[in-house]
């Protein structure tokens, strides 16, 4: 198979578009799930925990299923599987049962997200040319759409059952025309992968950059909305703004980001992004007003939109592991950064101020930049 072709490049997208697509479109049902079960927001923050938790446990040997059974095989089985659970979401009725479709819409979900970061690692280095950041736009948009859709369709007067119905038909669509260009293989023929491999070597570096990273998006995610109405002054009907600047930056730097990787190299975008990230926190923590936190959070989508798409490339090139189990374990230790973001920024914020929180997310940044070289270096190292 040709991996340098623009079909298989094109399959690419449309896996990265579903996975932003798929996973967005829980987030309307969230309050008529609340309302449907009569819970109170302890219990729903527990079952929350349901979806990460099925992610994280799934991740880790996503690495070795994409190596024994390619990309192509674990991608639409994974697919099938998050597509046919979507329902249930929309249709538990007990907290027990909509945690136990969480777990499993997670697990699903989470196998999807690596496999097709695996494919995309494969498809750039026969490309010999960086795509990464245009795969990842692609999700973000998928995000925008999946939500922006589904919330539509319950505007409209669809009920949620019959709105999960209609995204299972474009998701079907969308993983139906990608399918064909999907890889078939990861490994050469008799290469045997271990079942499970600790990181080790520049991948335990490479992942903690993407814990750091991932944690930062999660604090934005779940605690801008308080910083910018608690601390800045802003109406709680505008606190979203701090989420939505720095998700359209975001997007907007990765559809930018491989023109900018391929000029200035992944090393420099790696520095340059972890410091305006870094001075986004800081501008958003010495602001005297909410507009000007709001251009922190700008900064802050900028900078870190192409840090994950180059450490995903990193971890594809490094030689301390095979590409593929790589890929799964910095992943794993990302996305336990998204989830250990809203406790770790609690307790902090509880023990200090949300101040002081962001001030140590904006400090760590400047740890990812400096780490730069080290990233990069870590592309020969054994």
């Amino acid at each position: 198979m040709q991996l340098t072709g623009t079909l298989q490049q094109r399959a690419t997208r449309l896996v990265f578009f579903a996975a932003g697509f798929g996973m967005a479109a829980w987030a309307p049902l969230v309050p008529y799930a609340k309302s449907r079960l009569g819970m109170d927001e302890a219990t729903l923050g527990f079952l929350l925990l349901c979806l990460g938790g099925g992610s994280l446990c799934a991740m880790p040997f996503t690495g070795v299923l994409a190596a024994r059974f390619g990309c192509r095989k674990v991608i639409l089985a994974a697919g099938v599987l998050f597509i046919a659970i979507l329902p249930g979401l929309a249709l538990a009725n007990t907290p027990i049962e909509l945690g136990l479709v969480l777990l499993l819409f997670g697990a699903a979900m989470g196998t999807f997200d690596v496999a097709m970061n695996i494919q995309a690692v494969f498809i750039e280095k026969a490309n010999g040319g960086s795509m990464m950041s245009g795969f990842h736009a692609l999700f973000s948009v998928g995000g925008f759409a999946g939500a922006g859709f589904m919330a539509l369709l319950l505007w409209l007067g669809l009920t949620p059952a019959l709105s999960c119905v209609v995204m299972m038909v474009l998701l079907c669509a969308i993983l139906a025309a990608a399918q064909t260009h999907l890889l078939p293989t990861v490994s050469t023929p008799g290469e045997k992968t271990p079942l499970f491999v600790l990181p080790h070597g520049a991948v335990i570096l490479i992942g903690l950059m993407c814990f750091i990273v991932f944690l930062a998006e999660g604090a934005i995610l779940d605690w801008s909305a308080l910083f910018l109405t608690t601390t800045r002054g802003m109406a709680e009907a505008q606190g979203g703004l701090g989420y939505a600047a720095f998700a359209i930056a975001m997007t907007l730097g990765r559809f930018t980001g491989d023109k900018v990787v391929r000029r200035f190299g992944g090393k420099r975008v790696l520095t340059l992004g972890g410091l305006c990230a870094a001075s986004g926190f800081f501008l958003a923590v010495i602001a005297p007003v909410a507009n000007v936190a709001l251009v922190g959070f700008v900064l802050i989508g900028l900078g870190a939109a192409n840090i994950v798409p180059i450490l995903f490339t990193a971890a594809g090139s490094q030689k301390a592991m095979p590409p593929s189990l790589a890929v799964a374990a910095i992943t794993t230790i990302g996305y336990a950064g998204i989830l250990a973001g809203p406790a770790v920024i609690g307790f902090v914020a509880h023990a200090t101020s949300l101040n002081i929180s962001f001030t140590i997310l904006g400090a760590a940044l400047l740890l990812v930049a400096a780490s730069s070289r080290l990233v990069t270096a870590s592309k020969s190292a054994a």
